[in-house]
């Protein structure tokens, strides 16, 4: 297991193509700052398009708000993008003369405690050190495209590569919401390449001898076992398929199919002109006619949904989503921070102010078929809202671990104006009342100066094991006290405390009868 997730400062990337700009978007949108050295002229356009992708697709994949972005910087040299990094990854092309010069002048210009890795998909770690002055702090890193997207990252060491550089590697890629996969041993292609490209070498042969087009090879994984594997991967897949005596009874039954003459595993076609041709020509009629980014903002769109879809089961790689959002809420709440990226410190209550509580901007993808933010997303603002309050007074993961939490147990919304894509907002709270269990709540969720939505909020703490209402323990009712006597002072807000029915002339007329 990795130590301690720990989210770099600043970042050097070493390439800007599909993996490291992918890489990039990671790191910046969970507010790492990153120097990238590329020579192809063209890098921060493919970088800064990359981030638009990665943005509209980690937005929509978390509920919990990204941090202020990082800052991207375009370097001319490795050295530079390595000096004053506290972690440098490579992602140059697959030529090991070319990673072994990138990586010998950042061995050279990164403090010593820095971790190197490398994103090859397949080049030894130990090759890939020779020459290095520090090879105990280098490591493969291995992801996956979209990077900023699919979690899992390969993690391997070499002859000399130190268990620390591992443990420490596994820590900075889980603290940017990444499944890092240590290897006990370093082995050409890895673990997950290794079975890709078998997979890779039936499909080749299936269109090669004409039994299947292109299309057809992605339909019969798309449609079928790709949808399980999210889920289960490929053991527990054949567990489940051996029925209640599990992988005994599918082994027993489907062992000896593997001595059948059904795959190609050990060959590889020929790959000639004429099959080639054949395979790009179906390629683009797959395609549709869609560019490049269209295909890519379909891909991350129905990655997303089946991420979340993993989550609300808290199965497979959902589990990895889940605990990223709770490390994004932890730091949001730790601090909030202006829409240029100025962070306020939360510390302290000024008597007759509101709380800054939560700051976002709105994503394109909350946008619905009116061209406005759905109703939806206003809750959840004003549910974040609620965790940072609940943060701020002392209910952390500990607290929690206690048995004990604040539940909400009444909600009232107003809508005032509508928002839309790129609104910057902020939510605002006033305590109107608190007693040792309860806390009352009104909350302003203000965009350019205006209410734009009002929440009142009502919650109960509980011990969550009997689901009961208990007092707050000393600490937290001691922090809940001293805010809402900071509070006590403030007006009550316009409409705080009113019923729908109190502003409705039939009910008042059915109240009479």
């Amino acid at each position: 297991m990795p130590e301690a997730a720990a989210l770099p400062r600043a970042v050097g990337l070493l390439g800007g193509g599909v993996i490291g700009g992918g890489w990039a978007a990671r790191f910046m949108l969970n507010g790492v700052d990153v120097a990238l050295f590329d020579p192809d002229p063209e890098a921060e356009r493919k970088v800064r398009e990359m981030l638009d992708l990665g943005r509209e697709a980690l937005s929509s994949l978390v509920l919990a708000p990204l941090p202020p972005e990082g800052r991207l910087t375009v370097v001319r040299s490795p050295q530079e993008a390595a000096e004053g990094a506290d972690f440098v990854q490579e992602s140059a092309p697959e030529r090991l003369d070319v990673k072994r010069s990138l990586l010998a002048a950042a061995d050279t210009a990164a403090a010593p405690s820095t971790v190197i890795a490398s994103s090859t998909s397949g080049l030894l770690p130990t090759r890939l050190a020779e020459g290095l002055a520090r090879p105990e702090r280098f490591c493969v890193g291995h992801p996956f495209n979209p990077v900023y997207l699919l979690p899992l990252v390969e993690v391997v060491g070499g002859a000399a590569t130190s268990p620390e550089t591992i443990s420490r590697a596994a820590a900075t890629y889980e603290a940017v919401g990444m499944h890092p996969l240590p290897l006990r041993h370093e082995i050409d292609g890895f673990v997950a390449d290794r079975l890709l490209e078998a997979l890779w070498r039936e499909a080749l042969w299936l269109v090669a001898d004409g039994v299947a087009t292109v299309a057809e090879v992605d339909d019969a994984i798309r449609y079928g076992a790709g949808l399980r594997w999210a889920a289960m991967g490929t053991f527990l897949t054949y567990r489940i398929a051996g029925g209640e005596a599990g992988m005994r009874h599918f082994m027993a039954q489907f062992g000896p199919a593997l001595q059948w003459p059904w795959s190609k595993l050990t060959d590889v076609p020929e790959l000639t002109d004429e099959l080639v041709e054949r395979m790009a020509e179906q390629s683009d009629q797959q395609a549709g006619g869609q560019s490049l980014r269209e295909l890519e903002q379909v891909r991350d769109r129905c990655l997303v949904a089946v991420l979340q879809g993993l989550r609300s089961q808290a199965y497979g790689a959902g589990t990895t989503v889940a605990a990223y959002e709770r490390r994004l809420l932890s730091r949001t709440h730790a601090l909030a921070a202006d829409p240029d990226g100025v962070a306020i410190a939360q510390d302290g209550t000024t008597s007759g102010v509101p709380l800054v509580v939560h700051r976002t901007r709105i994503p394109a993808a909350w946008i619905d078929y009116n061209g406005h933010v759905h109703e939806s997303r206003y809750l959840q603002m004003f549910g974040d809202a609620t965790d940072a309050l609940l943060h701020r007074l002392g209910v952390d993961s500990t607290y929690l671990d206690s048995g004990h939490s604040f539940y909400t147990v009444e909600t009232r919304l107003g809508f005032r104006r509508a928002l839309t894509a790129g609104d910057v907002v902020e939510v605002r709270l006033q305590v109107l009342g608190a007693d040792e269990k309860r806390i009352h709540a009104w909350l302003e969720l203000v965009c350019g100066g205006e209410v734009a939505a009002t929440a009142e909020h009502l919650y109960l703490h509980v011990d969550t094991t009997s689901q009961k209402a208990v007092p707050a323990l000393p600490a937290v009712a001691g922090r809940v006290r001293t805010l809402a006597e900071s509070h006590a002072g403030m007006g009550w807000p316009a409409g705080a405390g009113r019923a729908i029915a109190d502003r409705t002339p039939w009910y008042r007329e059915r109240a009479a009868t």
